[in-house]
């Protein structure tokens, strides 16, 4: 992912500079005023976009593979700690369950159908 970017940032840069030379040729018209470093640096952007979608197409395709892989590991992680998560939680569930149930059935010696007074 590194490297596309540095590769696109080096892509606008290159662009930049040979959209200058030309505007400082004459060849290509200058801004209005002192827009003429935005007006360079607008065209080499949109120069550069067509440019890197070509010639950048192997290292943007190795990038987004990285990602996804990055993406699915993240996924499976996650997963797998929701699942370790879920039985602590089972498990802690079971214990006060049957703790609970032990108290409830040791101190509860009275005939049945008689009401609970505490």
């Amino acid at each position: 992912m590194l490297r596309y970017t540095a590769l696109r940032f080096g892509l606008i840069v290159a662009s930049f500079g040979v959209i200058w030379g030309l505007v400082r040729l004459r060849i290509l018209p200058a801004g209005l005023g002192d827009s003429n470093y935005l007006w360079v640096g607008l065209l080499a952007l949109v120069v550069s976009a067509p440019l890197s979608w070509v010639l950048l197409r192997d290292v943007r395709e190795q990038a987004a593979v990285q990602v996804s892989q990055r993406v699915e590991r993240t996924r499976q992680s996650f997963a797998a700690a929701a699942g370790e998560e879920d039985e602590a939680d089972d498990a802690a569930r079971a214990t006060t369950g049957a703790r609970a149930a032990a108290d409830t059935g040791a101190g509860d010696a009275r005939p049945a159908g008689e009401p609970h007074t505490a």
